[in-house]
């Protein structure tokens, strides 16, 4: 179970309104206000929706993303990089990793400030998320 909702203060509702994020139990959730309702949505959930459209993204792009991040690392040689590609080519694998230790609210204000933004429906399905360049959502591939 996550610790807490990886995307917090960067997921709104269809009519572009943050959504607050709470928890039930131990169990952290979004909270999308339903004409007054206030709907709480387990957070994994959507998390995992946002996380799988990012790793699609990126299929097929890990040999170009490993010699980026490698050089941005200051590690630029063929050992760094193909532990990288590795990481990146089995990224769904360290999923579980991010929910337990979370994303800093140091990367998720950078996030914010770029322009990445989740946006999702009153039942927690992601109809969009948007990023520096892009537009994806679950149609969009």
């Amino acid at each position: 179970m996550p610790r807490s909702a990886l995307f917090a203060g960067l997921v709104f509702d269809e009519f572009d309104r943050p959504v607050e994020t709470a928890f039930v139990g131990p169990e952290p959730c979004y909270v999308v206000d339903d004409a007054g309702f206030r709907r709480h949505l387990p957070s994994e959930a959507v998390d995992r929706q946002v996380l799988q459209q990012i790793a699609g993204m990126m299929k097929g792009s890990e040999s170009m993303l490993s010699e980026q991040a490698a050089k941005m690392l200051g590690s630029d040689d063929p050992f760094s990089r193909a532990i990288i590609e590795s990481q990146l080519k089995n990224i769904e694998q360290q999923f579980d990793t991010l929910f337990e230790v979370g994303i800093p609210e140091e990367m998720r204000a950078y996030l914010g400030m770029t322009g990445f933004k989740v946006v999702i429906d009153i039942h927690g399905q992601v109809l969009r998320f948007e990023q520096p360049g892009t537009a994806s959502g679950p149609d969009e591939e």
